[in-house]
């Protein structure tokens, strides 16, 4: 069937509708790898109650914006879905996806300028994690688009040129039979400079400690740039807990120096992904913030708190994570109060006294969520800078905050993730 692509949607799909017919109004057909505008043959491959999903078999009329994908994989691999649009035209994709969404959830017309920040297109990430496949022979890759069919690779063009050279070491030892059976996953950090790398490997539970080792000591020593390489047991399915570290090789951390601060980054601790913008996104975040108190939630290595520390009094920095927790001390020092807890925990057991000038949130793609919003509506916080990186759950919480009387006073969008559908923005709120 031949239809017209209304938009793109959250997720990188694009929308069209099928023709109304006697039971009303066309079901709308979600479609990958498309742009506004274009009409294409569609042919459909799964049916919904509500909706179906659609593949792009030929173009009848392509975009102005579309171009040739610059990696082989594209289209294959489950990690990039905007390639085939000119970079200009992927910011205004996802200007126009986080208004959509702020209007459609949290009925929100944004009247303040959304500032976009732009990345470099490639080799913009400084971790990246692969599937490996010992047997029947090696394989090192991502996952198939929609799908847990291991796709090997051997690049990927949004990684760093160190990362890329790493994943070529793995081929070259995966190949020689001598990685263990055991090893189901690598992941590759690399520091600012793109001249040190650390590696974590996840390797299936019950692992016996020598193999874990055996593996850690060739994976360090792959490279001269590698500076240490960690072996963790992978984690039950759906289970929060951190990963329990089976071996060590070398370093367990590396510093990564962002020009606003230096920071020690252990295997196992979150951070920012991209290698280009963090300079820009502390930037916003902490540069006219000043007063008494702060409160940095979901603080990881103190990659805010460190920064936020020079123009205010006391900063109370909340991380859940052992090892984030101890890089959060290690940074900031006594500077900053680094609690273990998670954010839940803390709002309910501290006093509603607590009055801070600014409340700094930086969660996890599930947001806020309902009980933290009515606890941080408690401390009588009259400024809430949130920073996101999952739209629908920042518009569900914005929804939450405007009702408590918050307003937006500025919002940023930061690309953090060319070529892929994620958006990461900076929402500042007063009342």
């Amino acid at each position: 069937m031949q239809l017209k692509i209304e938009k793109l949607i959250y997720g990188g799909d694009g929308l069209a509708k099928l023709p109304a017919d006697e039971r009303g109004a066309g079901k709308s057909v979600f479609v990958p790898f498309v742009l506004e505008g274009e009409q294409a043959e569609i042919t459909p491959t799964e049916q919904k109650p509500g909706f179906a999903r659609g593949r792009l078999d030929r173009l009848v009329q392509a975009s102005s914006h579309r171009i040739q994908g610059a990696c082989p994989y594209f289209m294959r691999c489950g990690g990039c879905h905007y390639q085939h649009s000119d970079y200009a035209h992927q910011l205004e994709i996802k200007v126009s996806v986080l208004r959509e969404t702020l209007k459609r959830t949290a009925k929100l017309d944004l009247d303040c300028e959304l500032c976009t920040h732009a990345s470099p297109e490639w080799n913009y990430r400084n971790r990246t994690r692969l599937k490996v496949q010992a047997l029947p022979e090696f394989a090192l890759g991502y996952y198939r688009f929609r799908s847990h069919d291991l796709l090997p690779v051997e690049q990927c063009p949004i990684s760093s040129l160190l990362i890329n050279r790493a994943i070529t070491a793995v081929w070259e030892l995966g190949q020689t039979g001598r990685i263990s059976a055991g090893l189901a996953e690598i992941e590759f950090f690399a520091d600012h400079n793109d001249d040190s790398l650390l590696i974590e490997g996840y390797c299936a539970r019950g692992t016996a400690s020598e193999d874990a080792q055996q593996i850690a000591d060739q994976l360090r020593h792959m490279l001269r740039e590698i500076q240490g390489a960690v072996v963790f047991e992978q984690p039950e399915p759906n289970q929060f807990a951190e990963a329990k570290r089976l071996a060590l090789s070398g370093n367990q951390a590396i510093q990564y120096e962002t020009g606003t601060g230096s920071y020690r980054v252990t295997a196992g601790a979150f951070f920012q992904v991209n290698r280009f913008l963090l300079k820009e996104l502390v930037d916003v975040v902490c540069k006219h913030a000043k007063g008494q108190l702060v409160l940095d939630l979901y603080a990881g290595v103190g990659l805010f708190s460190t920064v936020l520390a020079r123009s205010f009094a006391q900063v109370i920095a909340i991380e859940a994570s052992q090892t984030s927790h101890a890089d959060l001390k290690d940074n900031c020092g006594r500077e900053v109060k680094a609690v273990l807890a998670t954010t839940e925990q803390y709002l309910q057991q501290v006093s509603s006294e607590l009055r801070p000038d600014l409340v700094v949130a930086d969660p996890p793609r599930g947001g806020l969520g309902e009980n933290v919003v009515r606890n941080l509506a408690k401390l009588n916080t009259a400024r809430l800078t949130y920073v996101s990186c999952d739209p629908s759950t920042l518009a569900r919480d914005l929804r939450l905050l405007l009702g408590l009387g918050f307003k937006v006073e500025w919002a940023h969008l930061f690309d953090l993730f060319p070529q892929t559908y994620h958006i990461e923005s900076v929402f500042h709120l007063a009342r």
